[in-house]
């Protein structure tokens, strides 16, 4: 699992990626690098896009944000065609190079095919070991290649088929969009771990995208969350709905609703922002403390703290102001930068501060060295006192599903009591909503834990789909 050396981003867990697509309309591109900015935020490192002109297929890709890579007239009007997908990166396998950049394109002998992927494959390198045994080339470190050359191998067929086939090998979390001649593919996992959605705009061209948020960009109309387990294929015969594969119990990604997903989508469902809310409803109920103010750790933690703040009735205010300049390669990466990174990105609002008792609101802690730094900026900001409290359930484990985390050791939650973490990063207290507090946040009565109703094994240790390259 790659991780980023990013010393600004290094104690916070990182997006995954994003993926568009779109069918049946002129000049296709345009809508796609719109959507594709919709979803920066759940990739940052690398963009691409791929159109198809009647069999023709045109790509670009290139590292970087969105609005860097797709800015120039000359490079969307080569991307022509009614069809086209694209794809935003954060590297969780692979390192971050151009030739890892999605989507991937390939000629098979049915024609040119191409696919963009968000999530993780957990037995890609056992397969790509049998694979390159097998006389394979892989020209990038990505898991999703390995999807490329299973078709390749495959018994001859379509697209559609010979995809098929390939994901009845693979083990793991995957929404797909890819692309072959006249078709617009979409793929959700059995398990629906990750999200995908189905748009469409104006009654004419059809949308696909990694969440809701998306599809309004581009003026798309919400249809409906694509199933898991199911393959829609969009043609000019309409949209067609397969289920090739076995039934098993939906795991949708819980931290999709904490963290990793924009607060204005909708996702299986359910509002992120209303999720987030609902979180600090019930974390207030479960830790209550004496305090003054709820401030929010910008801005994963503004929904959870205004709803810590209503269900305490104390005030919400801004007591953390956020810059939303600082460049992932701002300055070199030396001791004292890396020190002051956190105040690169956030401040304390003194004359809010001074003097009060604080209810600090994040999403996580991961590393919790970013909590050391937090916590005592607001100290010194003349806060009395800081009282953590955290939106997620301790982050003991890792994820083998399309998030970059550390390794397990790394994890602050993986070897300290509560206790321990408190005393580490140096707050008055700390607590963290329970994990049946979030399910119940959730909507539901509490966890099931005979079958439950989401992944949350980097909380749990409960891995739906076994990490076989990690070896568990």
């Amino acid at each position: 699992m790659f991780l980023s050396t990013n010393p600004f981003d290094e104690d916070s867990l990182k997006e995954e990626c994003g993926v568009f697509g779109v069918w049946g309309q002129d000049g296709a591109a345009a809508s796609v690098a719109l959507g594709l900015h919709a979803l920066q935020h759940r990739g940052q490192e690398a963009a691409g896009i791929v159109s198809d002109e009647n069999g023709t297929f045109h790509t670009h890709h290139g590292l970087g944000h969105v609005g860097e890579i797709f800015d120039d007239p000359a490079v969307m009007e080569k991307l022509r065609g009614a069809a086209v997908i694209g794809h935003t990166r954060y590297a969780t396998t692979g390192e971050t190079s151009l030739r890892n950049a999605q989507p991937l394109y390939a000629d098979f002998e049915f024609g040119g095919f191409a696919l963009a992927h968000n999530g993780n494959l957990t037995n890609a390198q056992a397969l790509r070991n049998q694979l390159v045994k097998r006389g394979c080339l892989f020209r990038s470190t990505t898991d999703t290649e390995t999807i490329i050359h299973l078709m390749a191998m495959g018994r001859p067929g379509g697209p559609v088929e010979r995809l098929i086939e390939a994901l009845q090998a693979i083990k793991g979390a995957y929404s797909l969009v890819a692309l072959s001649e006249g078709l617009l593919i979409g793929v959700r996992d059995p398990y629906g771990i990750r999200p995908l959605v189905l748009g469409r705009i104006d009654g004419g061209a059809y949308v696909l995208a990694s969440e809701s948020c998306a599809l309004d960009i581009v003026g798309a109309t919400f249809l409906r969350d694509i199933e898991p387990g199911e393959v829609v294929v969009i043609s000019k015969q309409g949209v067609q709905s397969l289920r090739p594969f076995a039934s098993a119990p939906s795991r949708f990604c819980v931290f999709e609703y904490i963290y990793f997903a924009r607060p204005d989508s909708l996702l299986d469902g359910r509002s992120v922002y209303e999720s987030r809310r609902k979180i600090g409803t019930v974390l207030a109920e479960e830790s209550p403390v004496e305090a003054d103010l709820v401030v929010p750790v910008p801005d994963s933690g503004v929904p959870s703290a205004i709803g810590y703040a209503e269900a305490s009735g104390l005030p919400f205010d801004l007591g953390i102001i956020r810059s939303h300049y600082v460049g992932r390669t701002f300055i070199q990466p030396t001791d004292q930068i890396r020190h002051l990174g956190v105040k690169l990105k956030h401040n304390a609002n003194r004359p809010l501060i001074a003097g009060k008792r604080i209810v600090l609101i994040d999403d996580s802690i991961v590393r919790g060295t970013t909590s050391v730094k937090l916590v005592d900026m607001l100290r010194k900001a003349g806060a009395r006192e800081v009282h953590l409290r955290i939106s997620s359930p301790p982050t003991a484990h890792g994820c083998f599903y399309g998030v970059d985390t550390p390794r397990r050791e790394k994890l602050l939650a993986h070897d300290n009591t509560v206790a321990e973490m408190c005393a580490f990063i140096g707050a008055d207290s700390l607590a963290f909503i329970s994990l049946d507090g979030l399910y119940r946040a959730m909507g539901e009565t509490g966890r099931n834990a005979a079958q439950p109703q989401f992944c949350d094994a980097c909380f749990s240790g409960e891995y739906p789909i076994r990490p076989t390259d990690a070896g568990l």
